[in-house]
């Protein structure tokens, strides 16, 4: 049997700069270490600055002294603000003159209560699909500049029961959590394969790419032990505990996904990428087919409108100012 893509597949990266939202817990921390462990400068674009600081320390004990001169730092993010999206861009695109080579969509929050972003949207579309729509859409000047470029974003095998109600994105009329955490990654595997096919009509050296992280074993997932029944049911803490050996795997592995679909040069813009496993619930990252509903056309141009009219990003796909 052939040995599976690894951590140690990654590509030299030196000079390379990334960001990565959600870089001080779980999946997010473990691609923070493995970027900046092959070379590149790595921004942890955090909520809490203090939690951001403590995985960076917790990032440098990793890498040993063999690695003293990585290069790591954080920066406040808090998307579900879209002013904060707008400093935070603001900020690194002033500070990268050069240009950015790779974004990481990673930030979510799973399966809360009813619960409003500082913009007035349900938190999880606010959070896991707007927020992360406006920072690629403001950072797209800087990733523009940067030949080979990539935006990653993770979405969720979650994304295969969710639906788009364009009638109630917000969950006015009647809010089920898992219903709307399967919308917003849906939304974030729609936006991630669009974003490609626009990108596609045009010469930019620019990729965006898709990953899952299948049943990973972290915060995110141990923060929804309140559960409705059904498939999300298997996301409860407990549940992982006593299956880990069957279904849900360590952040380590769930990382895997979102630093291949980065950094793998074979890869083709609008790769999907998720474990190979059954059910892709855990195993080795290879590409995976997205949901039917991800392509379809009027889906896909009616959220990007949409998405566009609640934040107020223009994307600009012409040459970089």
């Amino acid at each position: 049997m052939s040995k599976g893509w690894s951590a140690n597949d990654i590509v030299d990266l030196t000079g390379r700069t990334a960001v990565v939202t959600g870089g001080n817990s779980g999946i997010g921390l473990i691609t923070c270490r493995e970027l900046a462990r092959h070379g590149a400068r790595v921004v942890l674009a955090c909520r809490t600055e203090s939690k951001g600081e403590a995985a960076v320390a917790e990032i440098r004990s990793a890498l040993g002294p063999a690695d003293d001169e990585a290069e790591i730092e954080v920066r406040c993010l808090d998307l579900a603000s879209l002013e904060s999206v707008r400093e935070f861009a603001e900020g690194l695109t002033a500070d990268l003159p050069e240009g950015l080579d790779l974004l990481i969509n990673n930030a979510g929050v799973m399966a809360p209560p009813h619960l409003l972003t500082a913009d007035g949207f349900e938190l999880q579309f606010g959070t896991n699909h707007l927020g992360h729509f406006a920072l690629t859409g403001r950072l797209f000047d800087a990733l523009k500049r940067k030949p080979g470029a990539r935006v990653v974003t993770v979405s969720s095998i979650a994304a295969r029961m969710g639906k788009i109600d364009f009638d109630d994105l917000q969950g006015e009329r009647g809010y089920r959590r898992w219903p709307a955490y399967g919308q917003s990654k849906l939304a974030n595997l729609i936006f991630a394969l669009d974003f490609q096919m626009l990108l596609g009509a045009t010469d930019l050296d620019v990729k965006s790419m898709a990953a899952h992280p299948g049943i990973a074993a972290t915060n995110l997932t141990s923060a929804g032990n309140d559960l409705d029944s059904g498939l999300m049911g298997l996301l409860s803490k407990p549940f992982l505990r006593l299956n880990d050996l069957m279904i849900a795997q360590d952040a380590e592995h769930g990382a895997l996904p979102s630093l291949r679909a980065a950094t793998d040069p074979s890869l083709a813009g609008g790769s999907y990428i998720g474990p190979d496993g059954r059910g892709e619930r855990r195993g080795d990252p290879v590409i995976v087919a997205p949901r039917k509903m991800a392509f379809n056309r009027e889906v896909a141009d009616r959220l990007w409108q949409v998405s566009t009219d609640l934040t107020g990003v223009e994307y600009d796909f012409g040459e970089p100012a």
